[in-house]
């Protein structure tokens, strides 16, 4: 409550990075198999930095045949230290907020604390249980309703017209069999 917008701007570094770990992975999943561009340094599915400025090194200068595999390593040390860059400034933000929170425990008044967990957790909490319990009843009210409506689609006229039809074609075939009952 006090603190959104420090919370909003660990959140979105948060979303940042997991942006970029996915396109990690697109990487590894698209050149990390055994022919693709990045399947040297690719160990389990995981490629280490270390790893991939080794075989950069090996690979000496930029030449026509190793142009794209260069880009293509460059491309996921950038990712990984952006990465990194983005778990640090998260980490710290992270810090400088527990440092806010646990500095505004004593400002915070007896009224401050009620309206903080009874009106903020607990009627949040209660206002999302009841919304979902009514969403759950109306889907099954709905349901049974769609289950009635399938069982009497037929009208009563109609379902006694069809089987007086068929209770005729009975006897008559059990008679047929010669059978008579009374």
């Amino acid at each position: 409550k006090y603190f959104s917008t420090e919370q909003h701007k660990i959140n979105q570094l948060v979303s940042e990075r997991e942006s970029v770990n996915a396109q990690m992975v697109e990487q590894i999943e698209e050149h990390g198999n055994e022919d693709g561009l990045l399947a040297e340094v690719t160990d389990d599915g995981k490629i280490k930095k270390d790893e991939i400025i080794k075989y950069i090194k090996s690979l000496g200068k930029e030449t026509e045949e190793n142009a794209d595999e260069l880009q293509k390593l460059n491309q996921y040390i950038g990712l990984l230290n952006k990465e990194k860059e983005l778990t640090s400034q998260a980490k710290t933000l992270e810090k400088e907020l527990e440092k806010k929170v646990i500095n505004k425990y004593p400002t915070l008044t007896e009224l401050d604390i009620k309206t903080l967990v009874v009106e903020n957790k607990w009627m949040t909490t209660i206002e999302q249980s009841v919304k979902s319990e009514m969403d759950r009843i109306s889907q099954r009210l709905a349901q049974r309703i769609k289950e009635l409506v399938e069982r009497y689609a037929t009208p009563m006229p109609k379902l006694t017209t069809e089987v007086q039809s068929l209770t005729t074609k009975v006897e008559s075939h059990l008679r047929k069999m010669g059978f008579i009952w009374t």
